[in-house]
């Protein structure tokens, strides 16, 4: 596995593999890598000839300077499981490579999904988000991008920006890949404790029995329920349960909707998890 530091090594590397029209996936990653990020490497080997991950902690989508300094970042193992995986190239940057000196200052329109759910509890975390990201595409010049759907609000972050920004790519979303019990696979929940992780199925549990009953009860008795559900669990701090558009992020009312999502955020004990699932 290539290895590279600079944005003008990882050129230097991908450039001749451009020439011969070889095709690039990309997967963008925070690092402290689990199998759902192993699973979006796969995915990007099945679809591209060659599979580029990046690791970076990027400190401008931070909206708490804690939640930065306690992001875990065991980079030599997240190496090796990356040439396990057979990955081709890793882009490991430091702050300095992706931020330099005098960088102008970063602002994209995003309408109402900056302002909904995540956006509302993390103000200016989707400008880092589209600020880094597009600085991403900018040196990867991928193909294709490969995002999991646990970061479904992202997703539709990313895909406005490269909209506004004509970028030529395909973003790929791949289903969340779970724990056996049920728990959304998060680089987050390593900070959980044996007790946390146990309060923390309940997050999977409400979602999975509001798609149980979808098309047979109300939808506002349902995330009725949800919430109730999440509320009766100890340690657990709800911070929102939605039923959504699948597009604009909408509270909807009716099941007359041509993708409707749930999505829900809390904190289990000090560690915020987010998780969501395709009802339609």
């Amino acid at each position: 596995m290539n290895i590279a530091t600079t944005k003008a090594a990882l050129r230097d590397h991908l450039e001749p593999l451009r020439q011969q029209h070889k095709s690039i996936g990309f997967v963008p990653t925070m690092g402290a890598l689990h199998q759902g990020h192993i699973a979006l490497i796969e995915r990007s080997q099945e679809q591209a000839d060659v599979t580029v991950c990046s690791i970076f902690v990027n400190p401008t989508q931070f909206n708490d300077p804690e939640d930065l300094k306690k992001y875990p970042k065991p980079v030599a193992q997240d190496i090796h499981k990356l040439e396990q995986a057979g990955c081709d190239v890793l882009f490991l940057p430091s702050v300095e490579e992706m931020y330099p000196p005098g960088e102008p200052d970063w602002h994209i329109d995003l309408g109402d999904l900056e302002t909904r759910l995540e956006g509302a509890f993390r103000p200016g975390h989707y400008q880092g988000v589209t600020q880094i990201v597009k600085k991403l595409f900018d040196v990867v010049q991928p193909d294709m991008a490969f995002f999991g759907q646990k970061d479904y609000q992202q997703i539709l972050v990313v895909a406005e920006m490269v909209k506004q920004f004509g970028i030529p790519v395909t973003i790929v979303t791949c289903p969340t890949v779970r724990e056996d019990n049920g728990l959304a696979m998060s680089s987050r929940n390593a900070r959980l404790s044996d007790e946390e992780k146990q309060h923390a199925l309940v997050l999977s549990r409400a979602l999975f029995e509001l798609r149980k009953d979808f098309g047979h009860k109300p939808l506002e008795w349902l995330k009725q329920r949800a919430v109730a559900t999440i509320n009766h669990t100890t340690g657990v701090n709800l911070e929102y349960f939605e039923i959504c558009d699948g597009t604009t992020l909408k509270p909807v009312k009716t099941e007359n909707h041509e993708r409707i999502v749930a999505l829900t955020a809390a904190f289990v004990g000090s560690t915020r998890l987010i998780d969501n699932i395709i009802l339609k």
